[in-house]
C-alpha cells in the first residue's frame, strides 16, 4: 500500500465509525460458555492463552480472528504502529470500534514536515484535526517533532495549544533543524505553559531548540514538583541556570537531567544532592562551542560539587558529550577526579586531555573520541586502561594507534571489555603485530571473536 493509501486509510478509520463493513463481523454469542468453562478448571486463564484459543480453534471459533474480543483485539492492536492499527481498522466494524478505544490513543507522534525542507513524512492536517476531535482527552503521552520550515513551527504551535484539556503525562517537543520553535517565541511559551498548567501530573518533560523560559520552568516546578521524574532541556537558550535550579529544588523526584552545560552551576548540584532529593541515576551534559563564541560559558564547576553528587548518588550514569573546537575549550574539564561515566568527544580532542582523563576519571565505562590527529594514541589509550577500572566500551575514529597497544589494552581490560569499535585503517602495523595477529590475539583477550571495522567499498 503507498504512502498515500496509508494516510486515505488513517483519516478514514477514524471517521468512519458507523460505514457499512468491508467483512462482516458477527459477536461473540459463546463467550460466557467459554468463561464457564475457565472457571470449572480453576484458575485464571492468561490473555496469551485465550489468543491461542482464539486462533487455534477453527472449530470452537470457526471464523477466527473477527471473533476475537474487543480487549483481546486491542492487546494485540498495541503491538502494531499507527499506521497498521488504521490499515486494520478498515477490515470490518468491529476492529474500527477497537481502533477507537481509548487505551490505544494515549500516545500519539505528531510530525509537522514541509516538502520543501524535510524528507520525512509529515501527519496528514485531515488526522490531526481527527485526533483533536476524537481522541484529545485520551492523550497522555505526545510527540511534536517539525522541520526547520516557519510553517511547521506555526502547526506545532497550533496542536500544542490545542492539548488544553488533556492530562498529559509525557511531553516531547523536538526539532529536526533550526530555527523551528524559536520563531515564534511568545506564541510557544504561551501554548506551553497552557498545557502545564492543565495536565494534572507531568512526569516526563523533552524540550530541544525551544524558547521555553525561566518563569515557564517555574510553572512546571510549581504545578508537578511530585511527579516530574525526567527533564530533557537541550539547546534552550531562554531558560538559565537559575530556572533549572529551581526545579531541581522544587522537584525532589527528579531522577533524569539533560541540559546544556551553560544551565550546569554548583548550586543545581547542591539542590541535586539535599537529603530531600532521591538519587539521581542519569545526568548528562552537552558541551559545545561554535565559531566567534567566547569562553564564558565555559564556567569552573568546583570539585566539592562534583565529590558531593558522587556520594550523594554513587550509581549515577553521568554522561558528557564535548561539540568543542579549541584545547583551551577543556580548561576546567578533567583537572582533578570526576565522577563522569560516558565521554564522548565528539570533534578533535587532544592527547594531554586524554591524559588527564585516564588520570582524574576512574568510574569512565564508555569513551567515544571521533578524531585527534596524526600521532598514535598508544600511551594514552594504556593510561585509560590502567586506571579506569570501570571501563566497557572504547569507540574510535579517526585516530592513529599501533596493534601492540590495542593488545595490551585488550589484556588489561579482559572480557569486561563488552564492546570495542576501531575502524581498520586507523590500525598501524608494528614489529610485534600485523592486523591479522592483532585481531586473534585481541579475540582470545576478550573471551570472544572480534575484527576491527571495515570501510565499505562500492565499485
Amino acid at each position: 500500500m503507498t504512502t498515500m493509501k496509508a494516510d486515505q486509510c488513517a483519516i478514514q478509520a477514524t471517521t468512519s465509525m458507523d460505514r457499512q463493513p468491508l467483512i462482516a463481523c458477527r459477536s461473540l454469542t459463546n463467550s460466557s460458555k467459554q468463561k464457564q468453562s475457565d472457571d470449572v478448571k480453576g484458575g485464571k486463564v492468561s490473555i496469551v492463552d485465550k489468543l491461542h484459543r482464539y486462533i487455534k480453534s477453527p472449530t470452537t471459533f470457526p471464523s477466527g480472528w473477527e471473533y476475537l474480543p474487543s480487549h483481546l483485539l486491542a492487546k494485540v492492536f498495541s503491538y502494531l504502529n499507527f499506521w497498521d492499527r488504521a490499515r486494520a481498522s478498515t477490515l470490518c466494524s468491529h476492529w474500527n470500534e477497537v481502533f477507537h478505544m481509548p487505551e490505544l490513543w494515549r500516545h500519539f507522534d505528531f510530525e509537522v514536515t514541509q516538502e520543501t525542507t524535510s524528507y520525512l513524512k509529515s501527519t496528514p492536517k485531515g488526522l490531526i484535526r481527527q485526533v483533536m476531535k476524537q481522541h484529545k482527552e485520551h492523550l497522555r503521552f505526545v510527540s511534536i517533532s517539525v522541520d526547520s520550515h516557519p510553517k511547521s513551527a506555526e502547526i506545532a504551535c497550533d496542536i500544542l495549544s490545542q492539548l488544553v484539556n488533556c492530562s498529559i503525562k509525557t511531553l516531547e517537543l523536538m526539532s529536526t533543524a533550526k530555527p523551528t520553535f524559536m520563531i515564534n517565541k511568545d506564541k510557544f511559551v504561551s501554548a506551553l505553559t497552557v498545557v502545564i498548567v492543565n495536565s494534572q501530573s507531568i512526569s516526563s518533560l523533552a524540550l530541544s531548540d525551544t524558547p521555553v523560559d525561566d518563569p515557564s520552568l517555574e510553572v512546571l516546578a510549581t504545578q508537578h514538583q511530585d511527579s516530574l521524574t525526567l527533564l530533557n532541556m537541550e539547546s534552550c537558550p531562554n531558560a538559565s541556570s537559575r530556572g533549572i535550579t529551581f526545579v531541581a529544588d522544587q522537584c525532589h523526584q527528579l531522577h533524569q537531567l539533560t541540559i546544556d552545560y551553560s544551565h550546569l552551576s554548583d548550586e543545581l548540584l547542591s539542590s541535586l544532592c539535599s537529603e530531600e532529593h532521591v538519587t539521581l541515576k542519569y545526568l548528562r551534559i552537552n558541551i559545545t562551542t561554535e565559531e566567534g563564541e567566547t569562553q564564558e560559558r565555559l564556567h569552573h564547576i568546583s570539585q566539592k560539587s562534583w565529590n558531593a553528587l558522587a556520594r550523594h548518588s554513587p550509581d549515577i550514569s553521568l554522561v558528557m558529550n564535548f561539540y568543542v573546537l579549541n584545547d583551551s575549550d577543556y580548561e576546567h574539564f578533567f583537572t582533578f577526579e570526576m565522577p563522569v561515566t560516558h565521554v564522548y568527544f565528539g570533534r578533535s580532542v587532544s592527547r594531554e586531555v586524554l591524559m588527564r582523563l585516564g588520570t582524574h576519571c576512574p568510574s569512565l565505562k564508555e569513551l567515544v573520541i571521533c578524531a585527534n590527529g596524526c600521532e598514535p594514541l598508544d600511551k594514552e589509550l594504556l593510561e585509560i586502561a590502567k586506571h579506569c577500572k570501570e571501563l566497557q566500551s572504547l569507540g574510535l575514529g579517526e585516530c592513529q594507534v599501533h596493534c601492540s597497544a590495542i593488545v595490551k589494552f585488550a589484556e588489561i581490560c579482559g572480557k569486561r571489555l563488552s564492546q570495542l569499535f576501531i575502524r581498520e585503517e586507523v590500525l598501524l602495523e608494528d614489529e610485534q603485530f600485523s592486523i591479522d595477529e592483532m585481531r586473534d590475539t585481541v579475540s582470545q583477550a576478550l573471551g570472544r571473536q572480534w575484527y576491527p571495522e571495515i570501510m565499505p567499498f562500492w565499485d
